[in-house]
Parts: C-alpha cells; structure tokens; sequence
C-alpha cells in the first residue's frame, strides 16, 4: 500500500544519509556540534530510556530500540539503554545518569517522561535530548529537547477502517493500556475510521490502566482479559494499543478463533508463538524506528533544532498499516482511498474521544 511504500522510501533515504555520515569526514560544523548537537560520527555516545517494560515488549521500546541501534550501527557509535523501575518511579533518574555519563544525545522514550524531561535537560544545556511522544514545540521543557510525535489518529484511522471491512459481526473493539490523551488519539481515529465505513457498527472500548497507572503497558494477563470480554460479546477484531500487554490480547484472539490488529511494530514479525501470529490481521504501524534513527543522523550533522516537534504522519511515511501475512491484500483499494483523502485533507481525523 502507499503508506508502507512511502516508509520504504523514507527508510532508505535515510540509510543513505547514515551512509554519506558514516563515510565522509564531519564537516567543522557538524564536529563542533554547534547549536545541533555536540559530537562527531565517530564520537557518538547515544543514551535510551525506555518507557514501561523495557525493551523486548516487541512493540514500542523495541521499536525505539531498532532505530537507535541502527543508527549507532552505521555511524560507529555507542549506544547505552535504561529501563525504569517496577514502579517506574525513577525516570529522571535515568535521564541524568545518561546526561552524567556524557551520553549524547539522550533519548526518551513515551510520554510518562512528559514532566521529568523538563526537570532534567535545562540541568544539562550542553547535552541534546529527544523525547519520543512527548511535545516540545513551545519549549516549555527547555531549549534542548526535541519532541518526535506522531499522527496515531492517522494510521489508526486505517486500522479502524480494515477492522470495519472485515469484520464478519459488525462488532470489534479497542483495548488501550493506559487511559491519557495519546492512547486516547488511538482510540479517536479508530473509531473514526470504522464509523465511516459502517455508522452502525458495534465498538467496545476499555482500557487496562486509569490514568497515571503506567502498568496498563507491561500486564499481558490483564489484556487478556479485557480482549476476552470483547471477544465473548461478538466482537471478531480487536486492536490493541497496549503496548507489552498486546500479547494477551492476541491470545484472547487466537483462544476465540478471532482477530486482532497489533500496533506500533509489524507484530505479525514480531510474535514468535506461530498462534498467535496467525491471528494478526494487520498492525498500525508507528515507526519510531525511522524517527529516532533520523533525529540520531541529524545529530551528527549538527542540523537538530531544540524547542521544535517533529512530526510523524501519513504523508511522511510515519504511520500506516502493515500488509504482511497477506489478510488486507483484498481491501488495499479502499485503504488508499482512504488514505489519499486523509493526506489531502478531505477527511480530518479527530484526536479525542467523544
């Protein structure tokens, strides 16, 4: 589909530019680091902290994971990664041991980091840092932070129409892991997306977590059993935007012989249990890989901007649905159609909630 051929493109592009970085000599600017950065290619020192669950929940923090390690890969760097606590209670702890350590950039990854990147960075002026899913466009968490956000309702909004063309009941539903205004942009377009292939159609919605209970994204056992209760409604296909949790959601799909729709990476790739693999209907795909890879790039030529966001969206390649395992090849049509308008502006996607 075009979405995932314009992240093809993206990709590439920016391996070209890793390329050209890896195998030129650092212009002055880009050694001196300037006002975007301060560290060669051959000096780079990348620093990640992940959000809730850390890496391996094959969803986001993996996701963040590839980009870095790419990145640091193709410009002969290192790469440093930190996870939070049980309670996750020490996320600017993370932050400024990597700023102490002189890891530079330093990287942060969801927006739980939201109120701590804003204490931390103005501490250290001279180290660049980025946060993923967290805004920083009016600068208000400091003149070094970079905000990488997305247009989930965009790619959502895909999602929820492929849930609407395929379901068999007319009744599908959405499981959020943590109740707060981004997953909540999930759930928006979504829903959006479904409404407008069918108004009458059927959509259960709950999440894991209430707001401020981060563990809505690392419990698989509870997302099991709020996708179970979906399931045994009538609800055929579930999406889920749970993060770690996502896994109980494809077990509740494949133990009901349904489907569901992963999101963030290409889950169908992701999962190693074939079972659940099978029941992948597609997954929303938000490459935070391609983000965080860039940013990195751009780092070390010295063109990052702080106190700006970066957004991430249908006409960038940054968000769109995955194709693989073949179960949307027959809706591909309707997808792009949908799709074209959304990039043209025919169709605006709501961000919140009814």
């Amino acid at each position: 589909m075009k979405a995932s051929a314009q992240a093809v493109a993206l990709l590439l592009a920016g391996s070209m530019a890793l390329a050209a970085c890896a195998s030129d000599e650092p212009d002055t600017d880009a050694a001196a680091g300037g006002d975007g950065g301060g560290a060669s290619c051959e000096e780079l020192q990348v620093g990640l902290a992940y959000d809730e669950g850390g890496r391996g929940d094959r969803s986001f923090n993996d996701s963040a994971y590839t980009g870095a390690a790419a990145a640091t890969d193709a410009l002969g760097g290192d790469l440093q990664e930190l996870s939070p606590n049980d309670d996750a209670s020490n996320r600017d702890q993370l932050l400024t041991q990597l700023a102490e350590q002189g890891f530079d950039p330093v990287i942060a990854v969801g927006f739980a980091y939201d109120e701590v990147i804003g204490e931390v960075a103005p501490q250290f002026p001279e180290t660049t840092f980025a946060q993923v899913d967290g805004s920083n466009a009016d600068g208000s968490k400091g003149e070094n932070v970079t905000g990488l956000i997305f247009a989930e309702e965009e790619g959502s909004f895909l999602a929820g129409v492929a849930a609407a063309l395929k379901t068999e009941t007319d009744h599908i539903g959405f499981v959020g892991g943590v109740e707060s205004p981004l997953i909540e942009k999930f759930e928006a377009g979504y829903v959006a997306g479904a409404r407008a292939v069918n108004p009458d159609i059927i959509i259960d919605r709950q999440y894991i977590s209430p707001a401020g209970d981060f563990s809505g994204f690392s419990d698989p056992a509870r997302g099991q059993i709020v996708a179970q209760g979906m399931y045994d409604a009538g609800a055929d296909i579930v999406y889920h935007a749970a993060g770690g949790s996502g896994l109980g959601v494809f077990q509740a799909a494949a133990d009901s012989g349904a489907r569901a729709i992963g999101v963030d990476s290409d889950q169908y790739l992701t999962v190693s249990d074939p079972a659940l693999q099978a029941v992948i209907m597609t997954s929303m795909l938000k490459r935070v890989d391609n983000a965080v890879e860039q940013f990195i790039t751009d780092y070390c030529e010295g063109t990052v901007e702080g106190a700006t966001d970066r957004l991430n969206d249908l006409s960038t390649g940054g968000v769109g649905l995955a194709t693989s395992g073949g179960f949307i090849d027959d809706i591909q049509d309707e997808l792009e159609q949908y799709e074209q308008q959304i990039i043209d502006g025919t169709i605006e996607v709501p961000t919140t909630i009814e």
